[in-house]
Order: structure tokens, then C-alpha cells, then sequence
């Protein structure tokens, strides 16, 4: 991969050129600033007094709520703004709440998002999807450090969270409702932005490790700081688990038929690394690379034995570099980036005709390779009173292949499935308009021609009005979706159609953000709505009896997001909740779409009884859902309850448990897959 060995050169050559102030450009680019995970952005408070420091104990450091500091983003206007004035829909994950979260599973802390919904089938290691108010998981744009990673090779292009762990993460931005006006195809359903960690102020080390239940054994560690003009942050990270089978575990009639069942464990190794380099004048230079290796196993779920010996691997790398500099005296910020994005991912699929082995056992190895490059340019114009102008151009390329191999009963050569490309070029602009103090606008759009398949343009428009005297923001927005083909429905043998035309959708929302008693009880409720057509299905006819992909289903989502963080004793108490309804109907049956609960909430109780010891129970309750289409594989619903508490010994040594349904519900979240029992962890971590 040429651009990889090209970028990873950029370190050694960044030190020759002229450096400044940070341009603050592009989603990645933004300071390391604590963000309410829960509150989807908070308003301007009436007191400005930090209320979480009062009371003679240390506050509670909250896994689900930061201290009232002033909130940035930087995704939902692709640039560095206060919270305070955005009008989309935004929730911010925080180190805070990753760092006290399941460290092999971004399962955890994402559940603390009003609006997300997250699925793992079988536990941590395994395939890990997103669904945002209700879309389907490849209509989630994922982008990590601003660059997408969505599967090429995905039938539906979406990205398995599975490959990626905690550890390297700073910060998770989740922009809701159809955003690609800004961010192009796959943002129907809403943006998450993964942003890694980033230098900043003195050398600093971390590392941490911890160890329980089912052989889970996890650690990592960062170094991050700034030298001179110098940024830099290297993290590293290791997890192992024995696992669980997971077909059929805590399942009785599962177990009772096919059991003992065999585990399922997983191993996974990463590391990232981000350098950037600031002289003056305006100038910066910055490179980032990660990579992430994970071999897990997993079941073949089906046939006559399904609790298969079968596994898989997954390699995620990136790698990227940007220029920033101001023409103008800063009137005009420019931001140039290239990037690749690599992923690879193998399935040695075992199915088992008897219990028996070797009878009649067959094994078949199906690889996926997909490859992102391209270039990017960002402008952002202040055009004084009448606001900021953001204008931008993308072009990328991606390509995709499959193989599959035989190696049981009969090994075989690989055989070629799908190869194919696609290139994609798109130009997009954003007018923010502040009018007077209180009232913030923005209107945009954008032009995506991907080449041969189609052109489409979508549009978004948001308003965001803030009342400081009362801690009040009113906010609204609309705008167009739209995804195109994926590469594999496209060109997929059999199955492929390359007649495909993309996905559409519409969407809006609207809602308040209110902070009451000088900042002690912040709550926001938005209301949303989508409406998607054109969507593509997989369809057998009498003309493709094996099936193949058309555009034919229509869908609509409706529903209401509620966040409430209570300081109920400053210094001893708070409440955390995060609650989402939703309405998600097929259009072509009038039935519910799979894996959508009509009621999901998350909720905390951070109590701190003395200073620094933190006890925080964690209430997670799923309402009835369906785990098939045409409402099929009906799920039981459950209330899973966990605690995690930490003593912090001084300010380098920390030691903390984690308990996992501490209740022992039996519950699923995939038909027929298993989730964790009654599980703990204990671990220590460490700060210089």
C-alpha cells in the first residue's frame, strides 16, 4: 500500500516545514475538552459556577456526566464550535466514560447515547453493529480521526465495531439524523466520529490492566505530551477472553440439545500513533496511523450442529496526513488531507453434518479485502456579520475483493469471488449565520457523483436559538440522506445488480436542552423523524430464484430522545438516564424493522460516600423486539444491572471493580446467541 509507506514518511519530513496555531478544520482537529456524554449539548447555564465542585468531598467523577465545562465539537459543522450553537442533534462519549467502560467492547460506553442502539452477536470479539434512530447499520457513517471506515466489502457497508478497542480513543462524537449533506453517502441515519488521543501540555504515561471472568484478561497503555513545536500520542493495547459459546450460552433448550457447548474466545492487539508539528504563521502538519488485529470464534449458528469450531480474523489499518494553514491573517483557513484505510477479514466457516468428527464435516475459508484512499480539501471563509462560508472537494477510491477457498473435506484453490472499484467525487459547501446573539443558523449541501453508478444531492438546514438568562437552547433540523450501492450489491456474483440506484432518505428533529438550579439539573428531549425509500432488499424472483438485490423497500422511524443528568447531592449523588422511544415500521408490510426496541434506557447512580472512592450502579432496560424480519425471532425483554467501583489511591495509582449483570438476567440480543452471566473484573490503572 503505497500511500501507507508515503504517509508514515510524513513524520520525518514534517520537521523541514513551516508550522502555526492549529486550524481549526476538519472533524479530528479539536483540543481534548471533557463533554456531557449524556446531555445531547448542553445549554448556557444561568449560574456559571462549576455546581459538580461543591460540597467538602471530591465530586463524583461521574462515568455518565463531566463537570459543566465549556462543550466543543467539531463533527456536526465540520469545524471547532461551541456546542451551545449547533442546531443537529450531538452526543459526546468522554474519555471519562470509555476509561470506566468494558475495555474489549465499545458496547458500554456507546449505550450511554440517547438514540444509538448497539448489538454484539455473542459477547465482546463478536460481530458489533450500530443502528442510529432506527437506520440500518450500513446507514452509519463511521469515521475515525474524520476518515471513513466503512466496509467496502460489507453487503451493506457497514463497519463491525468488534475490530476496534477502547483504548486508543479520546473521545466519541455521535451526530444524529441524515448528515450527508456534509459527510457524503452512508450518513442517512447519523455520523460517529471516533477520535483518538492527541498530545497536549506535558509528557504524560498511562497504562492499565485488569482481568475476570471467563478468562478475560485486557491491558494498555499510552504516551502522549508535546515537545516544543512538537505533538505526539502512541498508544498500545491487548485483550484475551476464553469467551462463552456463543450459540446457544445461558440458552436452556439450546444447551439442553446440543450442549456442552464449546467456548468461544477471542485475542485482539492494536496500537495508534498521531504526530503533529506547529512553527508559526499559521501552519501545521499532522500524520496518524492505527492498526487492530483481532481472531475470534464463532459458531455457525444453523444446520444440524450449529456450535461450530468455525473463526474469523479482522485487520483494520489506516493511515492519513493533513495540512492546515491560513491565508489572510486567518480570514481564510485551508485544510488538505490524504488517506488510506485498509480492512481484511477472513472466516474459516465449519459446518458439521453429524456431531461426529470428521464425518462429513466441511470447511470453507471466504476472505474480504477492502482498500479506501483518496484526498480531501477543507476552506473555511469568516465572512464577518454575515458568518462563516465552509466549502470543500473530495475524491476517493475504493475497491473491494472476494475469495473464497475450500479446505474441507476436499482442499481447493482459491476461487475469485467479487472485484470490483469504485470511485467517488463530491464537492460540498456550509453557510453558518449567527444573527445576533442568540440565534445561530446554517444551511448546506452537496453533490456526490459516483462514477458510472449515479449522482445524487442532498441538503441540511439547522437552527439552534440559546436564552442564557433561563439556560435555555431551542433547537431544530432537517435535511436529505442518501447511500449509494455498495460494492459488493453491485457487483456480487449472483447476487449483484448493477442497475442499483441509491438509497434516499429525509429526516428532521427538533427539541430543548434546559439547565435548571444553576446547573444542577440539565435535561434534553428531542423529538425525530425519518423517512427512507428506495432502500435496496434482497429479493428472490422467478428470474433469480437464488435472489439478488433491488431497490423496492421503503421504511419511516419515529421517535423521542431524552437525556437528564440530576446533581442530587453536590459532591455525594447524582443521576444519570438516557432514554430513547422509537417507532420503526416496514412501509411495504406495515410491520416493525428487526432489532428495534420500542423503549431502550440506560441509567446511573455515580455515589461518592467518601473522597475519592466512586460506587456507580448501571441499569440497562430493553423492551420487546424482534430479531428477524417480518417480525420473527421475537426477543424477551430485560433489565441487565451492573456496578462499577473505583478507589483512586493518589493522583498516579487507581484501583477499581466492574461487575457484569450482577442479577443474572437471562437475556438475548441475536436470537439464539448468548451474553455474558454474572461476571467481574478487577483491575488497577496508572497516570505519570
Amino acid at each position: 500500500m503505497s500511500l501507507r509507506r508515503f504517509l508514515a514518511g510524513c513524520a520525518a519530513v514534517v520537521a523541514c516545514s513551516h508550522t502555526g496555531a492549529m486550524a481549526q478544520s476538519g472533524p479530528e482537529q479539536l483540543p481534548a475538552v471533557v463533554i456531557n456524554p449524556e446531555v445531547r449539548s448542553k445549554p448556557p447555564t444561568r449560574n456559571r459556577q462549576r455546581s459538580s465542585t461543591t460540597g467538602p468531598a471530591r465530586p463524583a467523577p461521574s462515568t455518565e456526566a463531566a463537570p459543566a465545562t465549556p462543550e466543543v465539537v467539531v463533527t456536526p459543522d465540520r469545524t471547532l464550535e461551541p456546542a451551545s450553537r449547533t442546531g443537529s442533534s450531538v452526543s459526546v462519549v468522554t474519555h471519562e466514560v470509555l476509561a470506566t467502560s468494558n475495555p474489549t467492547s465499545l458496547v458500554d460506553a456507546l449505550r450511554t447515547v440517547p438514540g444509538l442502539d448497539i448489538t454484539e452477536s455473542g459477547g465482546p470479539g463478536a460481530t458489533t453493529n450500530v443502528r442510529l434512530r432506527g437506520a440500518n447499520t450500513g446507514q452509519t457513517l463511521v469515521m475515525i480521526d474524520g476518515i471513513r471506515v466503512n466496509d467496502p466489502t460489507a453487503a451493506s457497508g457497514d463497519f463491525d465495531f468488534a475490530m476496534f478497542a477502547p483504548s486508543a480513543i479520546e473521545r466519541i462524537e455521535v451526530l444524529k439524523g441524515p448528515q450527508s449533506a456534509l459527510y457524503g453517502s452512508d450518513a442517512m441515519g447519523g455520523v460517529v466520529n471516533i477520535i483518538t488521543k492527541k498530545g497536549a501540555g506535558p509528557a504524560q504515561l498511562d497504562v492499565s490492566t485488569e482481568g475476570g471472568s471467563y478468562g478475560t484478561a485486557s491491558s494498555s497503555a499510552s504516551l502522549t505530551g508535546t515537545s516544543g513545536p512538537w505533538s505526539y500520542a502512541f498508544t498500545g493495547n491487548g485483550q484475551h477472553s476464553n469467551g462463552f459459546s456463543r450459540y446457544g450460552y445461558r440458552i436452556p433448550a439450546l444447551e439442553a440439545k446440543y450442549g456442552p457447548l464449546e467456548r468461544d474466545g477471542f485475542d485482539r492487539v492494536g496500537g495508534s500513533a498521531r504526530v503533529g508539528y506547529d512553527a508559526g504563521e499559521g501552519v501545521r502538519l499532522e500524520t496518524g496511523m492505527l492498526a487492530s488485529f483481532t481472531r475470534s470464534a464463532y459458531d455457525q449458528a444453523s444446520g444440524t450442529f450449529p456450535d461450530t469450531p468455525s473463526s474469523a480474523t479482522r485487520l483494520l489499518e489506516q493511515v492519513w496526513g493533513r495540512a492546515s494553514f491560513d491565508t489572510f491573517g486567518g480570514i481564510l483557513t485551508h485544510s488538505v488531507s490524504a488517506f488510506e484505510t485498509h480492512i481484511d477479514r477472513s472466516f474459516d466457516d465449519v459446518t458439521y453434518k453429524t456431531n461426529k468428527l470428521p464425518q462429513n464435516t466441511t470447511s470453507i475459508l471466504s476472505n474480504f479485502v477492502g482498500d479506501s484512499t483518496g484526498l480531501e480539501y477543507q476552506g473555511n471563509l469568516k465572512v464577518g456579520p454575515l458568518g462563516s462560508l465552509i466549502v470543500g472537494s473530495r475524491v476517493q477510491h475504493e475497491t473491494a475483493s472476494t475469495s473464497t477457498t475450500n479446505l474441507l473435506p476436499i482442499p481447493g484453490a482459491p476461487t475469485p469471488q467479487l472485484a470490483g472499484t469504485q470511485d467517488t467525487n463530491s464537492v460540498f459547501a456550509l453557510w453558518q449565520l449567527p444573527i445576533a446573539e442568540r440565534l445561530n443558523i446554517t444551511m448546506g449541501g452537496r453533490v456526490d457523483d459516483v462514477v458510472d453508478v449515479a449522482r445524487f444531492e442532498t441538503w441540511r438546514a439547522t437552527a439552534a436559538y440559546t436564552i442564557a438568562e433561563t439556560g435555555t437552547k431551542l433547537h431544530a433540523s432537517a435535511g436529505t440522506g442518501a447511500k449509494a450501492p455498495t460494492l459488493y450489491q453491485l457487483y456480487a456474483p449472483t447476487y449483484g445488480n448493477s442497475a442499483l440506484s441509491p438509497e434516499e432518505s429525509f429526516g428532521y428533529d427538533a427539541g430543548i436542552d434546559q439547565s435548571l438550579f444553576g446547573g444542577r439539573v440539565v435535561v434534553s428531549l428531542t423529538g425525530f423523524g425519518n423517512r427512507f425509500s428506495n432502500l435496496i432488499d434482497f429479493v428472490t424472483d422467478a428470474a433469480h430464484p437464488l435472489g439478488h438485490y433491488v431497490n423496492v423497500s421503503r421504511a419511516e422511524t419515529d421517535g423521542l430522545e431524552l437525556g437528564v443528568n440530576v446533581d442530587i447531592l453536590p459532591g455525594y449523588l447524582k443521576f444519570n438516564a438516557a432514554y430513547t422511544y422509537l417507532q420503526a415500521k416496514d412501509l411495504s408490510t406495515g410491520l416493525t424493522l428487526a432489532r428495534r426496541p420500542e423503549n431502550l434506557a440506560r441509567f446511573s447512580f455515580p455515589i461518592t460516600p467518601i473522597k475519592d472512592w466512586l460506587i456507580e450502579p448501571r441499569v440497562l432496560a430493553v423492551s420487546k423486539r424482534y430479531s428477524g424480519s417480518n417480525e420473527t425471532q421475537p426477543l424477551d425483554p430485560y433489565v441487565r444491572v451492573d456496578l462499577y467501583t473505583e478507589y483512586k489511591i493518589d493522583e498516579t495509582w487507581k484501583v477499581y471493580l466492574r461487575g457484569e449483570n450482577i442479577f443474572n438476567e437471562h437475556y438475548q440480543e441475536v436470537y439464539n446467541y448468548g451474553t455474558t452471566g454474572p461476571a467481574a473484573y478487577a483491575g488497577f490503572s496508572a497516570h505519570w
